[in-house]
């Protein structure tokens, strides 16, 4: 019996999606749930799995292809058994190659999506290729085989010492953009647009908060089974400032101003597809605990691909933290339709006087972002120091000072 494999329907707000790369091709036998490919949307990636087990006999969106929900991709014949495919696929290698060209000569050589990244990133140039894929098309493993050659072939010395130096190939590579690069793109540009955007500034001493962690960090890590980190006090600070001036976490729908009775925190993760924002949910009924644990479980799901949408939809405020790559200041954009976002940055040793004295602190500069329309000046300003005093004196947090 042959059966289709299509689109699945995709997440509210969600139009279309675009093809990865297959991880079977035509003739392979696959089992019921196996992964047949992944669909990359504006927000997430999603699996496409295989209904029944049988042989994959048509693939009729390639790699790179953009579908919607409902459309034919492949289809599989759920007779064929396992045992079947392999006498099949060991029949057909000892059979003389067949020197006719590719049924479709113009698709030779062309790079998918994936394929064009990974030899962006690894200097290959992918015209140079000879594709494994369906009618020639050069694949991301073609492009790993090419690098990993270039890599081991020995270095071509001249016996010459006349001859010019050469430069190289001036090569580019023209890549498509991802669909969740796309995205983030497209909403940066409405937030810039749309949103009269303000920074604000301040400076923090670390020393409390470092000392605090340094103090019970190990226990912390016995006691819960995750490493206690610097963002849970970020959270839970900005937390407490947002209660004081609920305008912060606030947010504007056309001529109104929605005031949200909880606090719904976006937290700034990189991904190796583009920066997520997966949302911590009612962080102020959450333990630093339940934060970090948090944290680190979207971290993974990020880096695997595997963030459902829930967890990217909504917030009402976000923190992003440009010091985990060096950054010692920046204005951080804000993520619509919030209205705020604080950007943290690195900490380094800097001279400041205390009571009179000159003495060494570990300092960071916080950002806040605003939406000018809604939030003014004097709101900006003492929420991110009523998140500087929490910092610096992390006892506020517990009484709720």
């Amino acid at each position: 019996m042959i059966i289709d494999v299509t689109v699945p329907m995709l997440p509210e707000s969600v139009t279309e999606a675009t093809l990865m790369s297959w991880n079977k091709k035509v003739g392979d036998f696959v089992q019921r749930d196996e992964n047949l490919i992944d669909l990359e949307t504006d927000k997430v990636v999603l699996e496409l799995p295989a209904q029944q087990a049988g042989k994959l006999v048509e693939i009729i969106e390639a790699d790179g292809a953009t579908v919607t929900a409902g459309q034919l991709l492949a289809k599989i014949d759920t007779s064929a058994t396992a045992e079947a495919v392999s006498e099949t696929a060991t029949a057909q290698e000892a059979a003389p190659a067949a020197s006719a060209a590719p049924a479709n000569q113009s698709q030779a050589g062309v790079a998918m999506p994936a394929a064009a990244k990974l030899a962006a990133e690894k200097g290959v140039n992918t015209a140079t290729i000879q594709g494994s894929g369906r009618d020639g098309r050069v694949l991301k493993e073609d492009v790993a085989a090419a690098a990993s050659a270039l890599a081991a072939a020995p270095t071509m010395a001249t016996s010459k010492a006349a001859a010019p130096a050469t430069t190289g190939d001036r090569v580019e590579q023209r890549v498509p953009m991802s669909r969740l690069r796309s995205r983030v793109a497209e909403r940066l540009l409405q937030s810039q647009h749309e949103n009269a955007i303000l920074t604000t500034f301040n400076e923090v001493n670390m020393k409390p908060v470092m000392d605090l962690r340094n103090r019970y960090k190990d226990q912390f890590q016995k006691e819960y089974g995750v490493k206690l980190g610097f963002m849970s006090f970020f959270v839970k600070a900005a937390v407490a400032a947002l209660k004081k001036y609920p305008v912060v976490n606030a947010s504007i729908d056309g001529t109104d101003v929605v005031y949200h009775g909880y606090f719904d925190i976006g937290i700034a993760i990189g991904s190796p597809r583009g920066l997520v924002v997966p949302i911590l949910r009612d962080a102020d009924q959450m333990s630093i605990a339940d934060i970090e644990q948090a944290i680190h479980d979207y971290a993974v799901k990020a880096k695997d691909g595997k963030l459902a949408l829930e967890d990217l939809t909504g917030g009402t405020f976000s923190i992003t933290n440009g010091g985990t790559f060096g950054s010692m200041m920046s204005t951080p954009i804000i993520n619509p339709p919030q209205s705020a976002i604080l950007g943290m940055h690195a900490t380094k040793e800097r001279a400041v006087v205390e009571n009179g004295q000159v003495v060494v602190r570990p300092m960071m500069y916080l950002a806040l972002s605003y939406d000018h329309r809604l939030i003014d000046g004097r709101e900006a300003v003492l929420t991110l120091v009523a998140i500087k005093d929490a910092l610096e004196d992390p006892a506020r947090l517990l009484l709720e000072l």
